[in-house]
C-alpha cells in the first residue's frame, strides 16, 4: 500500500508537456566571417588567385614613366623614316669616300663645339656689353658684331644638324632617339624666335629684355645639348 502511494505521487509530480504549447523553431548559428589574408598569405606577383569556382585572376603591375623624352619626340620630331629615306642617297655617297671612322664619329661634335664656344660664347658676351657698357664706341661695335656672330651660329647649327644626322646614319645608328636630338630641335626653334625679336624692338622696347633673357636661356640649353652629344658619342 505504501509502495503504491509513493509511485502515484511520483506520477503526479512529474511535469507533462502541454499539447497546446508552441514549439520553438530550431536556431541556426550565424556563419563566422572569413579570415582576412595576412601579409604572409597575400599572393605574390605572378601567382593566380582563385576568386570563385572556375574563375581565376592574375595580379598585374602597372608601370608609369615620367620621362619627358617620348612626349617631346612625338610633339617635335617628324619621324625617322622619312628623314632616313631623304638622307639615304647622301649617306651612300659619304660611305664611298671611305673616311676614317674617327672623323665620321667625332667630326660633327668637334665642329659644333667650335661654333658654340667661339661664335656663341663671344656673341653672348657682346650682347651683355650692349646692355651694360657705358662706352658708346664699344656699344656700337658690339651692336654691329653681335647679330653677325649669333646669326652665323644659327646657320652653322642648322647645317651641323644635317651633318649629325648623316654621321649617325653612316655609322648605322638610329636618329631622333636621344636627348641630344631633342635639345637640338628645341634649340633651333628658339633660335628662330630669337632672330625675329630684334625686328620688333622699335615698337616694343621692352622686348630687349626678353631678347636677352631668351638668349641666355638658349645658350644654357646648348650647353646641355653639348653634354648630351658627348654622352651620345661615347655610347658607341
Amino acid at each position: 500500500m505504501g509502495t503504491m502511494t509513493m509511485a502515484s505521487s511520483s506520477l503526479v509530480l512529474r511535469p507533462r508537456a502541454s499539447p497546446l504549447s508552441p514549439r520553438r523553431a530550431p536556431t541556426r548559428r550565424a556563419a563566422l566571417p572569413a579570415p582576412q589574408a595576412t601579409a604572409a598569405e597575400t599572393p605574390r606577383e605572378g601567382l593566380s588567385v582563385v576568386v570563385g569556382e572556375g574563375e581565376t585572376r592574375t595580379p598585374t603591375t602597372r608601370l608609369y614613366s615620367l620621362a619627358p623624352y617620348p612626349l617631346l619626340l612625338a610633339a617635335l620630331l617628324p619621324g625617322a623614316e622619312p628623314i632616313t629615306a631623304a638622307f639615304e642617297p647622301f649617306v651612300e655617297l659619304v660611305r664611298t669616300f671611305s673616311l676614317p671612322d674617327w672623323l665620321v664619329h667625332w667630326g660633327h661634335p668637334g665642329n659644333m663645339a667650335v661654333v658654340l664656344f667661339a661664335m656663341g660664347g663671344y656673341g653672348t658676351y657682346l650682347g651683355f656689353r650692349i646692355k651694360l657698357s657705358d662706352d658708346p664706341e664699344e656699344k656700337a661695335k658690339a651692336k654691329d658684331l653681335h647679330p653677325k656672330l649669333l646669326g652665323g651660329m644659327f646657320f652653322f647649327f642648322a647645317l651641323g644638324a644635317t651633318g649629325g644626322v648623316t654621321a649617325l646614319l653612316t655609322s648605322g645608328k638610329p636618329i631622333f632617339e636621344s636627348p641630344h636630338a631633342v635639345t637640338g630641335v628645341i634649340g633651333l626653334a628658339l633660335l628662330t624666335v630669337q632672330s625675329l625679336l630684334p625686328t620688333l624692338f622699335e615698337g616694343n622696347p621692352g622686348l630687349r629684355g626678353a631678347h636677352g633673357l631668351l638668349g641666355s636661356s638658349i645658350m644654357t640649353l646648348f650647353l646641355f645639348h653639348a653634354a648630351f652629344g658627348l654622352q651620345l658619342g661615347l655610347s658607341f
